[in-house]
């Protein structure tokens, strides 16, 4: 006897988040910075002028269904590879019958998931076909096409960068996965719109996660008497579990926490900070999202009171990518501890924010003629270079050599504390100082005004 289901008879039911799934770009959510009115990708797909590409960006933000609705919208053979379950075999058969649809006027799009799993001979598998246009390949990615995409195939593909859903953009697929027909409509199901907030800030940008969240609250709902389900609070919390006591619905608990924990290591509270550090983790927030953040801490808050912080940083941040969670939670807490108790500095930070204000009010300013390079004649002709004083052959390693503009000669921006090792490079800088003022009054000459002092970067 064939079993009854919420959604009629049979049990191969698909998921909500594959019977959601955009077929066309109207109904895409997000990425409208690259499908918006008149942007790149938009333009691209309605020209049918397709080039090889690489989506890059975290889960369940639509890579494949963008990929699915190109291939629709260009009238193309469309074949699914996943780099997974595929070698070399798999992709000299995938390219074969891309030849033969091309034999037939047909144009074919590869799209490859997980395109950084390929190896380099599988990924170089692709390139004789690529090259001559037998194939659009769609690369799809949630790493970094630098690093794991070989050179040469990337050189032939246009990368465009996903971002997260925003929290708006989920609330709003999932209202509509309430009561469209491949939804959730038939069962009839209601939920206060603050819950839906409540999934959507959950789901941290995933479409996936959002959709699949409301299906299993949908299905633990209380049955009505008039046969519709009511998903209550408690039921919706049960489904994701600490989560939701720890994000809000707008989401501003997650901006919260990692401001407690940034503001607890630059006060030296390392209690604190891997108390932070947990409740962050313990929710679900991605490692690498806290380690990037304490990388940043390395050199803003620590800056060279401690130059090895940012090492310590780094290391953990790779401990992140290797491992993941649970294991490398100890990693981010050395890190974290760490970052407390280090001397602080945020001269760094200072100094690149004088020194951006001034480059932005100041773009035109010329580089020195000193200071640029001469390849050519016409260039030495020009007196690019002329008097270019190289440190390496002066006795101290210094000259009085002006590397600012005539505008900003004066400036300074890099004012060091007193903060740990960072003392030592102050009284450094100190002695570099004063050494070009005396050489540059005696270049000056006798009777000449005295160089004056610089003045901040502001």
């Amino acid at each position: 006897m064939e079993q009854t289901t919420l959604w009629g008879q049979g049990g191969g039911v698909q998921p909500l988040a594959d019977r959601m799934r955009p077929k066309t770009l109207e109904e895409f959510v997000g990425q409208q910075h690259l499908l918006g009115p008149g942007k790149v990708l938009r333009r691209l797909i309605e020209g049918d002028h397709i080039p090889s590409m690489i989506f890059w960006g975290p889960p369940g933000v639509g890579k494949t269904t963008l990929a699915r609705i190109i291939a629709g919208r260009t009238k193309a053979a469309f074949i699914d590879f996943s780099a997974v379950t595929s070698g070399i075999k798999e992709i000299r058969e995938v390219m074969q019958r891309a030849q033969d649809n091309r034999r037939f006027g047909e144009n074919t799009i590869v799209f490859v998931d997980e395109i950084h799993r390929f190896n380099k001979a599988q990924q170089d598998a692709f390139l004789p076909f690529v090259e001559k246009g037998s194939i659009v390949l769609i690369g799809a990615t949630t790493e970094n096409p630098s690093f794991e995409v070989n050179s040469a195939l990337l050189s032939r593909c246009k990368v465009f960068v996903l971002h997260a859903l925003e929290q708006g953009e989920l609330a709003g697929l999932l209202k509509r996965a309430l009561v469209e027909q491949r939804g959730l409509g038939p069962m009839g199901v209601r939920m206060e719109e603050d819950l839906l907030d409540m999934i959507a800030a959950f789901a941290n940008g995933d479409a996936r996660t959002a959709l699949s969240t409301l299906e299993m609250a949908a299905l633990n709902g209380d049955m009505q008497p008039d046969g519709s389900i009511q998903v209550s609070r408690e039921t919706l919390e049960q489904c994701i579990s600490r989560k939701s006591l720890l994000y809000d619905k707008k989401g501003e608990e997650h901006y919260n926490l990692i401001s407690a924990l940034h503001k607890s290591m630059r006060n030296s509270d390392p209690d604190a900070g891997v108390y932070w550090l947990c409740r962050m983790l313990e929710a679900g927030e991605a490692p690498l999202y806290v380690a990037r953040r304490v990388v940043r801490f390395a050199s803003e808050d620590v800056g060279l009171a401690d130059p090895r912080a940012l090492e310590v940083a780094v290391a953990a941040y790779q401990a992140c990518h290797f491992l993941g969670m649970p294991e490398c939670g100890v990693h981010l807490t050395q890190a974290v501890v760490y970052m407390a108790l280090a001397p602080k500095s945020n001269a760094l930070y200072t100094a690149y924010e004088g020194a951006r204000r001034d480059a932005l009010a100041q773009l035109a300013e010329p580089v020195p003629l000193v200071i640029r390079n001469a390849p050519t004649d016409l260039m030495r002709q020009l007196h690019y270079g002329k008097g270019y004083q190289y440190a390496h052959d002066a006795p101290d390693k210094l000259t009085t050599l002006q590397c600012l503009p005539d505008s900003l000669k004066d400036r300074r921006y890099y004012r060091p504390t007193d903060q740990g090792m960072e003392a030592q490079y102050g009284e450094r800088l100190e002695q570099i100082r004063a050494w070009k003022e005396e050489h540059r009054d005696k270049e000056a000459g006798p009777g000449s005004e005295k160089r004056p002092r610089g003045e901040p970067g502001t």
